[in-house]
């Protein structure tokens, strides 16, 4: 339990590091007018293939784990 206790706070930042590579590396449709609440007026609906649906699912995948390591860092 003493090693868990004495890994947990770097695999939290192991995690939040790629958490913060994979959502900064999934493209936004929007772009940086859409941010501010500018739109180019037309309604777009792509799918996700190949790499960008793999970085999106590890992206889900990373924010769990990350959420789970912070509920058991409230836990112990």
């Amino acid at each position: 339990m003493e090693l868990f206790l004495s890994i947990l706070p770097w695999a939290q930042i192991a995690l939040s590091v790629l958490l913060i590579a994979a959502i900064l590396l999934q493209r936004s449709s929007a772009g940086l007018g859409g941010a501010f609440g500018g739109s180019d007026g037309g309604v777009t609906h792509t799918t996700r293939r190949g790499f960008d649906r793999t970085l999106f699912q590890a992206t889900i995948v990373i924010a769990i784990l990350f959420a789970l390591s912070a509920f058991a860092a409230f836990l112990f």
